[in-house]
């Protein structure tokens, strides 16, 4: 099953390794789903996870990515017409379409109502092994 992961997945994965975020990250680690990616969701999980505020180290940040680039689906997304409250968002919706994918988020208002899209909660409520 292909998923895209919004950085506050990945942020809250990291910040707390028992939360529900962190299954997440466990079930893309163990192979149960496949992330789906563009160029820019990679930049930006780069920048954000890299922000001092948060402590991670550098290795943790290569790592998870690294493995996201070499395990996941790289995909160059069509452009969407939808208007979004925050432009950064919208990467990772067209992501999502393109490759029929779930999204993932914890900013749910972020998005349109739609039923590919879904908090960590949820998904694992529904898809969970």
């Amino acid at each position: 099953m292909m998923v895209v992961i919004d950085t506050n997945i990945l942020v809250s994965a990291l910040w707390s390794r028992d939360g529900t975020p962190a299954k997440i990250i466990s079930m893309v680690l163990t192979g149960a789903i496949i992330p789906c990616y563009d160029y820019r969701i990679i930049c930006e999980y780069r920048e954000v996870l890299g922000r001092p505020k948060f402590g991670f180290s550098q290795g943790e940040i290569n790592s998870l990515i690294d493995w996201f680039e070499s395990n996941g689906q790289s995909i160059i997304a069509e452009p969407t017409k939808r208007r979004f409250t925050d432009d950064s968002d919208k990467k990772f919706y067209e992501v999502a379409k393109q490759c029929e994918a779930i999204l993932i988020t914890e900013n749910l208002k972020h998005f349109p109502k739609d039923s590919k899209i879904m908090s960590a909660s949820e998904f694992l409520n529904k898809y969970s092994i």
